[in-house]
């Protein structure tokens, strides 16, 4: 004769089971998390952030083709840049600089909150990535503008023409030419790194940390 088993350890049972299922998922979740811990809602939030700085910057063209963007810098100074859309399906943006053979391209990889510089395998080692992109547009101007002695290491060199390029001078956008406010803002932003210790109204020390850049 079988023998039925009381509700109560029926119950019991059961829900030790899904005790059990539910540590089973946040192992899982937690393994994930571990193996992935960049998710796409990051992703989403930080290239909002990108692009907003990128439209204050002044020097970001969007979309333009390099055809467009050649036409752009070749009768500007050496040095003179601008960043926009890169034509490549797995690349966000593409930096093109003049350069003493003229105007070249070089793309601007992006993993998980970090950009860098595409560039040929030796010299890719070498290349530093940054939180943002106005940073990285930062470290190669400041370098660039160092006295005389420039390391090697600090040269981006181009992945299709081998090319050093440095960079000098932002090219702006005639629609995107920057206002005294913002003039005034870079200029705070070269000589001090904390905000907080400037003795200013808040509402302009919001308005310094919404672009602490120096570019």
């Amino acid at each position: 004769m079988q023998t039925k088993k009381p509700s109560g350890m029926v119950e019991r049972g059961t829900r030790a089971q899904h005790e059990r299922d539910e540590s089973e998922v946040q192992q899982i979740q937690q393994s994930q998390a571990a193996l992935y811990p960049w998710t796409p809602a990051e992703d989403l939030r930080f290239i909002t952030t990108t692009f907003q700085h990128l439209h204050t910057s002044g020097w970001y063209w969007g979309g333009m083709t390099a055809s467009e963007a050649r036409d752009a810098l070749i009768g500007a100074p050496e040095g003179t840049f601008l960043v926009r859309d890169s034509s490549h399906p797995l690349y966000l943006f593409t930096l093109s600089v003049k350069t003493q053979r003229g105007p070249t391209n070089v793309r601007v990889e992006y993993d998980s909150g970090r950009f860098r510089l595409d560039s040929s395998f030796p010299a890719r080692s070498c290349l530093l990535s940054f939180s943002a992109l106005p940073s990285l547009v930062q470290h190669y101007a400041s370098t660039s503008q160092e006295k005389e002695r420039i390391a090697e290491e600090h040269y981006m060199v181009s992945k299709d023409k081998g090319v050093l390029l440095k960079l000098r001078k932002p090219l702006h956008r005639p629609q995107d030419f920057p206002t005294l406010q913002h003039l005034t803002r870079l200029t705070i932003n070269r000589h001090t790194d904390c905000h907080t210790q400037l003795q200013l109204p808040r509402p302009l020390l919001l308005y310094l940390q919404e672009y602490p850049f120096q570019v």
